[in-house]
């Protein structure tokens, strides 16, 4: 299992949800979030009402309570929790494991700190040994699709009707990054996060430039 501490970026900490999270991601995640941003996702959306804060409650408690899975909290620069993702089908024995039941608040969208947490996470799997890294979504979740490919995982194929969810049929499209690929991305991203390539927080160059370097040809 992932190691049970914090994980330290310069603009974010990655660390295990609890329920001592619950009341800043309910008024981040839960209440700030629009109801479109659980679309693809079997939890959602809630009420702003204590009915809904209750059920957001729940949801949390039900990642915390996932098996062969660790849940964990993004915490922003000043300790607000603002985000939550989940290591997920944890199989050390063949040494794969999955990111997901990713949500961000609007705050933590289209940030350094949330790419951030992407890396950190990915290289606390890769460090403990695991050789595989997912990522999988809904086919139609066309923002997660971008987001997968932006952030280096390689698309390799579609599992029709995986999975029925909210009343309808999934289809599920499989991304991941092996731990050969790492070696070669970990590095891009480390100096895409540095602060040399920042000017006034907006970037110099794009993540994407520096993946596509370090690719190998």
């Amino acid at each position: 299992m992932p190691e049970r501490g914090p994980l330290t970026g310069r603009h974010c900490v990655v660390d295990v949800l609890s329920a001592e999270h619950a009341d800043g991601l309910w008024r981040t995640v839960g209440r700030g979030n629009p109801d479109s941003a659980w679309t693809y996702s079997a939890f959602g959306p809630f009420d702003r009402t204590t009915a809904g804060r209750t059920s957001f409650r729940s949801y949390l408690d039900a990642l915390i309570a996932l098996p062969d899975a660790q849940a964990r909290v993004i915490l922003s620069a000043q300790h607000a929790p603002v985000g939550v993702a989940c290591f997920l089908r944890l199989d050390a024995g063949n040494g794969s494991a999955e990111v997901g039941h990713v949500m961000y608040s609007t705050a933590l969208q289209r940030t350094t700190a949330g790419t951030e947490a992407m890396y950190l996470l990915a290289g606390h799997a890769f460090t403990l040994g695991y050789r595989r890294y997912e990522w999988k979504c809904d086919a139609l979740n066309e923002p997660s699709r971008r987001t997968a490919h932006r952030l280096g995982f390689t698309y390799e194929g579609r599992f029709r009707q995986a999975a029925i969810y909210k009343g309808r049929s999934r289809d599920t499209d499989w991304f991941s990054i092996t731990d050969d690929e790492w070696a070669d991305l970990a590095p891009a991203y480390r100096a895409w996060l540095d602060p040399a390539n920042f000017v006034a927080a907006r970037q110099r160059r794009p993540l994407a430039a520096f993946l596509r370097d370090a690719r190998p040809t």
